[in-house]
């Protein structure tokens, strides 16, 4: 155990963060200049570049989906101070990501009193795919997991006050966010109604009762805000299509089943997340190590409560099995793990520099299965062929007027992305799978380039394939489809392929069609939607 000398000896608290946001900034120094990709691209970006611009808390440029606005005032106070540019917003994500990795240090040591176990559990965060990805991208789940995290510091601090305005400030940014506050909440209310052997010693029935009031407080603001843009909208939730796609559609048995299925894969194993888990579970069947104390067993309780709520939730509502979702679960399970380690195996820190290892691999190295691209530095690869393939386009064909899908579509017509210098015409398409192909083939006088690329992370041969029946329930509830290879593609409509690349999987060509095109006012139908955020 770690004597309350050894504590009082530990580094500043704004040291730490000091030594931690300048470790993020270093490792994420080589993307600070990528344009913006996915759903920054789709959402957050032009959302808050409306505010940026006009102060309109309710974007207009994208269709509104009802998310709450923080994301959005943050980034346009950057943007004011220093400039509106990509290096900014990476920069500003970065802080976020060092804010939310303090307050893992800071539960770390409320919860192992140790030090080193928190010290460890902020690196492995930090190291994680998914987190790593994350702390440069524009979502608003990073917004939401920081200010979840240090809510959860002031909730086991016993601020309980603070710890609501905190997960106020998390729904504010993510509205669902709010699911970890009501998870605490029923299991406060649940210890009121349960048997006294459950309850903890010393611990009244009216403590648990105002710790679940002051928990429901951040139903409030969150209630203003939908209030606020139902006036404003005429919608609640955000337009209906987001709303179908993103709640009723999901709603399932089967597919809640699979997506619950999916979920717990996403928290235990995604992205190597398996070694420090599987490493968790051989070192249970060892004995504890005299003096090493583990999480106090009701701090474990209320870790799995969060986590279970979680999982629950996100495979009942959110149309994409987006791992992002669960940003705030990764640093929890991760803590665990190491104070597992630190509790039963002296040589604990080979296990730690083990799991170090296996995320450093999955940043780079792609997993043997389906995943979003967003997940680890894949994102990267997309993004380098996106600005490849435009720079062709704009360079061999400026006023041509393209074929595309969703995101390239908004890339192409948004100079404010940082892929185009002059806007171009788009026509768009869902993706290239042949349905949509054929389609593309009946207007085929309205464009004379393409840009195609792989909307899906899909390369053949996936060794964890799980065959043709998983496959047909993944295109039933989770929008899988295949794209067409370029070169099938360019012979259905008539064309050739101009330019091709590949990075790791993922793929991006530009089609030219010799012919004349016809004279269009309107640039492309509606594109189409996607709401990767519940």
């Amino acid at each position: 155990m770690t004597s309350s000398r050894e504590l009082s000896n530990r580094p500043s608290r704004w040291l730490i963060f000091s030594a931690i946001f300048t470790a993020v900034l270093l490792a994420h120094q080589p993307l600070l200049h990528l344009p913006y990709y996915w759903d920054e691209a789709g959402y957050y970006i032009p959302a808050a570049y409306d505010f940026f611009r006009t102060g309109s808390v309710i974007p207009f440029s994208t269709l509104s989906n009802a998310h709450p606005p923080l994301p959005s005032i943050y980034l346009a106070a950057w943007w004011k101070a220093l400039d509106f540019a990509p290096w900014v917003t990476r920069l500003a994500m970065c802080t976020i990501s060092s804010v939310a990795l303090i307050a893992v240090y800071r539960l770390g040591i409320l919860t192992t009193k140790n030090h080193k176990v928190a010290m460890a559990a902020v690196a492995l965060t930090g190291l994680y795919p998914v987190w790593f990805a994350q702390s440069s991208l524009a979502h608003a789940d990073m917004f939401a997991a920081a200010a979840t995290l240090w809510a959860l510091v002031f909730f086991f601090e016993g601020h309980l006050c603070i710890s609501a305005l905190c997960f106020s400030l998390a729904a504010l940014s993510k509205e669902t966010a709010i699911v970890t506050p009501l998870a605490l909440a029923a299991w406060e209310t649940w210890l009121l109604l349960a048997p006294e052997k459950w309850k903890p010693s010393k611990t009244s029935s009216r403590s648990h009762l105002v710790k679940a009031g002051i928990l429901l407080f951040p139903i409030v603001p969150l209630a203003c805000w939908y209030a606020y843009h139902w006036h404003r909208t005429g919608f609640v939730f955000g337009n209906p299509e987001y709303l179908r796609y993103n709640a009723t559609a999901t709603l399932t048995p089967l597919r809640v089943l699979l997506a619950f299925a999916h979920r717990v894969l996403h928290i235990t194993a995604h992205m190597n997340l398996f070694v420090p888990v599987l490493s968790m579970f051989a070192c249970m069947m060892l004995p504890p190590i005299e003096g090493r104390e583990r999480i106090f067993i009701s701090s474990q309780i209320k870790f799995y409560v969060i986590i279970l709520a979680n999982v629950i939730f996100f495979s009942i509502v959110g149309g994409a099995l987006l791992t992002r979702y669960l940003l705030p679960l990764y640093p929890l399970v991760i803590l665990v793990c190491v104070n597992t380690f630190y509790r039963r195996l002296r040589q604990w820190p080979y296990l730690v520099a083990l799991s170090m290892v296996a995320f450093l691999a999955g940043l780079f190295i792609n997993p043997p299965y389906r995943f979003a691209p967003e997940d680890n530095l894949a994102y990267r690869d997309v993004i380098l062929l996106h600005q490849a393939a435009i720079g062709q386009i704009e360079t061999h064909y400026p006023g041509a007027t393209v074929l595309t899908a969703w995101p390239a579509t908004d890339e192409l017509s948004k100079a404010e992305l940082g892929y185009v210098t002059i806007p171009m015409q788009v026509i768009s398409l869902d993706n290239f799978a042949l349905p949509q192909i054929e389609k593309a083939a009946q207007m085929s006088d309205l464009y004379t380039a393409a840009l195609i690329f792989s909307t899906k992370y899909d390369p053949p041969n996936l060794p964890l394939s799980l065959g043709g029946k998983n496959e047909a329930l993944d295109t039933r509830f989770f929008d899988f489809h295949r794209d067409l290879p370029p070169e099938m593609i360019a012979r259905l409509l008539g064309g050739n392929v101009a330019w091709r690349a590949e990075r790791q999987g993922q793929w991006a060509a530009v089609l030219h069609f010799d012919r004349p095109q016809e004279a269009i006012e309107t640039i492309h139908d509606p594109p189409p939607l996607h709401y990767n955020q519940p």
